[in-house]
């Protein structure tokens, strides 16, 4: 059952307003830039500000640490996101929209850095994780969609990027507020060893990955332009459903699957690639990218989301799965479309040695281990505390330590607990007599406080 309360909502809410920004940001920078300069230079532009991302996520965690009023600075990033937008949308020179798409870019990454962290802290421990990241997804790309539809394009578009952004500040400076410190929260279990080698391979994996999906895409776009299919608008709903039918499968049994079920979509993708580069119907990598795409997306959202309480700078990690894609997109888009270009051999070359590699950072990120369940973990707990519990032996030794008995009164202690004899008959196997047995048994009683033989022995046996 997935189900909110307030501050899962307004991060939840924050994360969506970051897809839509983020990505609607990016359109609008590409339409309006394309009025000036080529194709070819619009790509380009497109990789600079995609750079400026990149270095918005990672500059939060420094950013947040140095700025006193965290609700000041979420404002003021907002107000420098939408100034920059405004420029775009007014400037009549290629140089002055690409500072101004960089700055905007910058600062996105960054409220989308704030947006991610307040995920992490709300959801931490939720068995909804994946569910949440899903639907945020979905909602943004639903929001891009009925833009994209329903507002014109120019400065009434630029004006409803410029709302996102302001809801976005709001909604991720709320979710911050009341949150508990994840750090303080987090407790060590048997999944969480050593995180810090888990990011390193996941970062891999993600990058990885990005390259894998951006040769499929390029595999469809190249189709798209020598017009063997049409991409229109509307496919992109497969986004939304994708993410959320991720955010379900990924979340059960407490994502115990969910590196088998990305691993599953990761072959399914190269498959379409070698099929396409074959002889295919372009359309079956269309579909399948469109599909997988929401799948990656959830993927490398929940995986940073569910690390990052685990991690020494955890704001740092929290949207890290999205800096990696957008770095993938930054260094490598263009190198993939020339090799898509290059010729059917050298494309399914590229994607076999690319999913040989997925695979090895698969497991290095240990997603081919099944972890264990919430009820699981109780129970190694337990067994741990067990074997860590002092034994009978132990527990009587440090009763007789504390208790300061000489050797001979500890030798009367265990006689007389050992079961229930007469005290005559302590006596004799002791070979003391019954007046040195009492007068022991007294300064027992005295130096333990019990006053009986039966609470003496419960509390040597610790019953």
């Amino acid at each position: 059952m997935f189900s909110v309360d307030r501050q899962s909502f307004q991060s939840l809410s924050a994360l969506a307003l970051f897809t839509f920004a983020f990505l609607g940001s990016e359109f609008f920078f590409d339409s309006r830039i394309g009025l000036l300069v080529s194709a070819e230079e619009v790509v380009s532009a497109q990789t600079m500000i995609l750079g400026a991302s990149v270095v918005g996520f990672p500059a939060y965690s420094l950013i947040s640490k140095l700025a006193g009023g965290r609700r000041a600075l979420r404002a003021i990033e907002a107000v420098g996101a939408i100034a920059s937008l405004v420029t775009i949308a007014v400037a009549e020179s290629a140089f002055a929209m690409q500072i101004a798409g960089c700055i905007a870019f910058f600062l996105l990454g960054s409220l989308g850095a704030e947006a991610h962290w307040s995920m992490a802290r709300a959801f931490e421990g939720s068995l909804s994780l994946a569910k949440g990241a899903g639907a945020a997804y979905a909602a943004g790309i639903l929001l891009q969609f009925l833009s994209n539809q329903f507002v014109p394009a120019g400065m009434a578009d630029a004006a409803v990027l410029c709302i996102g952004i302001a809801a976005l500040a709001v909604f991720a400076a709320a979710g911050e507020q009341g949150c508990e410190s994840a750090g303080q929260k987090q407790q060590a279990t048997p999944d969480a060893a050593k995180p810090a080698i888990r990011a390193v391979w996941l970062l891999a994996l993600v990058v990885l990955l990005a390259c894998m999906f951006s040769t499929l895409d390029n595999v469809v776009t190249l189709a798209n332009a020598q017009g063997s299919i049409s991409v229109e608008t509307w496919p992109r709903l497969f986004l939304a459903a994708s993410g959320l039918a991720a955010g379900v499968l990924f979340d059960i049994r407490e994502r115990r699957y969910m590196g088998f079920i990305m691993f599953a979509v990761t072959v399914l993708s190269t498959i379409s690639i070698l099929a396409v580069e074959a002889g295919a119907s372009p359309v079956i990598g269309l579909i399948v990218f469109y599909l997988s795409s929401g799948f990656f997306v959830t993927f490398f959202t929940t995986t940073f989301l569910q690390l990052a309480p685990r991690m020494r700078t955890p704001q740092l990690w929290a949207g890290m799965g999205r800096a990696a894609n957008n770095l993938c997109a930054f260094t490598v888009s263009g190198v993939s479309m020339m090799l898509t270009q290059s010729g059917i051999a050298a494309v399914m070359i590229v994607s076999l040695i690319l999913f040989v590699l997925v695979s090895v950072a698969f497991v290095g990120a240990g997603l081919f281990r099944l972890p264990s369940t919430d009820g699981e973990r109780k129970a190694i707990q337990a067994g741990l505390a067990a074997a860590a519990a002092p034994t009978p032996e132990e527990m009587q030794a440090e009763f007789i330590s504390r208790s300061g008995l000489t050797p001979r009164e500890e030798e009367v202690l265990r006689a007389v607990t050992a079961d229930e004899r007469p005290l005559k008959q302590v006596a004799d196997d002791l070979g003391i007599s019954l007046r040195m047995v009492q007068r022991h048994l007294t300064n027992i009683y005295s130096k333990t406080d019990t006053q009986t033989r039966a609470g003496l022995t419960r509390a040597f046996f610790g019953k």
